[in-house]
């Protein structure tokens, strides 16, 4: 079975039920319990290679930079995603279980509150 979330804009998203299992929810109460950044970079030091976390970084920036109506060139020039990925990305930021969207808003929130700009966080 899967969960259905009623999202704001009306739009009903499920979430894929061959994510959800004992496994998944240990690991993801783990990333909950962190609470610095330094005890991130150990944890996923420790849990996946570098490569593995800077794809995920990257799929991030994607999904920034597409929110911002940035052109699909200008993401593959900057972040080196590819074509691909980037359509990836897309498809679950318009048709996803809204993830993306809910960090982006919480990041820039706090972007906002620590008076940083867009160039600083990149710097």
């Amino acid at each position: 079975m899967k969960d259905i979330f009623i999202l704001k804009e009306e739009r009903t998203v499920s979430l894929d039920e061959r994510l959800k299992d004992g496994l998944n929810d240990a690991l993801f109460d783990a990333i909950l319990l962190l609470q610095t950044k330094d005890e991130c970079y150990r944890f996923f030091h420790d849990l996946a290679t570098v490569a593995e976390i800077r794809a995920l970084a990257q799929r991030l920036e994607v999904a920034k930079m597409l929110q911002e109506n940035v052109t699909y060139s200008r993401i593959a020039e900057v972040t080196g995603a590819s074509s691909a990925t980037i359509s990836r990305v897309k498809r679950y930021l318009t048709l996803g279980a809204d993830g993306y969207t809910m960090i982006l808003e919480r990041l820039g929130e706090k972007e906002k509150s620590s008076g940083k700009t867009g160039q600083e966080r990149k710097e």
